[in-house]
């Protein structure tokens, strides 16, 4: 079946208080043997990584901190974009992935994960992160849409930014004559997932279609752009653009507020932690396959409902031990207090709860190496 898959796909949750601070000098270093403080790391190799732009501000922050604590160590991630990310670790050409989305039911059913030695894999939250609405109108920093209104904005029933409605929401901010032009990922990609899934549950009358990875609209006035930065540099570059991107790249865009129940909520790290600590993890899943059931439409008040859960995504067992515990101890790294504070200060999502992270280490704890 593994053979098969590959030859298919060608070659290819509540906020924890932690600190920001440098770990102390008697803290053990990430990764490497953690169980003697000081000692010298022991890992040795390179590994191959693809997946998620939305994880690239993380990634970076997490690799530098861990090849300096392992110096022999070599961790190679491509922000590919979660979909690509997910086809390269069934083909075998990536030791692990981020991904804004988890591998469904069907996918892990087929199974024939080429970068495993057997079907088990493991799949921990790395972090939780808004995924803000973003827009460039000159003068304006920010606005109030409601699910309904972003739903048509992007489905292109809505052309104009002094479109009616969106003025009944926004009473005193000055809305230009101008048209909209919706900016969409063009890859496949966990954060496009997210936005059409949130959309799908909150607004179906604005937004008749599902939740995918792909954007499902067929475009006449809208862009596409690849991946995260390029979501970030259309919008950027244009003048009554709007896109969805990871909040780590709002930079200095305008942003919605989005409403949920009577109140409109901005982006924040603690107001999605809100979201996804409601949500239970999906049952049926293997031991080391820890996944979030996010319901926007259950959004708490406060909660921000436009979250995504991003996830690292490895083997239980791998062929190559050298691999194994890189991959392993990297995960650990990003799981604990001080890999989460590393990605809150370089991309702004929230740390994972302790329960969470606890939860997290326990599957992490499985990767190992076939006999």
């Amino acid at each position: 079946m593994k053979l098969n898959r590959i030859a298919r796909l060608g070659a290819v949750a509540a906020v924890a208080a932690l600190s920001l601070s440098a770990c102390a000098a008697n803290e053990p270093a990430p990764g490497g043997d953690s169980s003697n403080s000081g000692s010298e790391s022991t890992l040795s190799g390179t590994v191959k990584a693809t997946g998620a732009s939305s994880q690239g501000a993380a990634q970076q922050a997490w690799t530098a901190a861990f090849q300096t604590a392992n110096g022999d160590v070599t961790i190679n991630y491509q922000p590919t974009g979660s979909g690509t990310g997910r086809d390269n670790f069934i083909a075998g050409s990536s030791n692990f992935i981020g991904s804004d989305r988890a591998y469904n039911a069907e996918e892990l059913e087929a199974g024939g994960f080429g970068a495993c030695a057997t079907d088990e894999i493991v799949e921990v939250p790395a972090y939780i992160s808004p995924v803000a609405v973003v827009f460039n109108l000159e003068g304006v920093d920010s606005l109030n849409l409601t699910p309904e209104l972003i739903g048509n904005i992007f489905n292109e029933k809505i052309e104009k930014w002094n479109d009616p409605a969106i003025a009944e929401v926004n009473e005193g901010v000055e809305l230009p004559d101008l048209a909209i032009t919706p900016v969409f990922r063009g890859d496949a990609s966990g954060t496009t997932g997210t936005f059409t899934e949130y959309l799908a549950s909150v607004a179906p009358d604005a937004w008749p279609y599902e939740d995918a990875d792909e954007w499902p609209v067929d475009t006449t006035r809208s862009e596409a752009a690849q991946q995260t930065s390029g979501v970030e540099a259309a919008v950027t570059g244009g003048q009554g653009t709007i896109g969805y991107i990871d909040a780590s790249r709002v930079g200095e865009l305008g942003s919605a507020a989005v409403q949920v129940g009577e109140e409109f909520v901005a982006f924040s790290a603690d107001a999605a932690a809100k979201l996804v600590s409601a949500s239970p993890l999906e049952e049926g899943r293997g031991e080391g396959d820890l996944v979030f059931a996010v319901d926007p439409a259950a959004a708490p008040e406060g909660s921000y409902p436009i979250a995504l859960v991003s996830y690292l995504i490895g083997c239980v067992e791998y062929e190559d031990a050298a691999v194994a515990d890189i991959v392993r101890e990297y995960f650990a790294y990003i799981v604990s207090e001080e890999g989460q504070a590393a990605a809150n200060e370089a991309a702004g999502s929230a740390p994972l709860s302790s329960e969470v992270a606890e939860q997290a280490q326990a599957a992490i704890d499985l990767i190992g190496a076939s006999e």
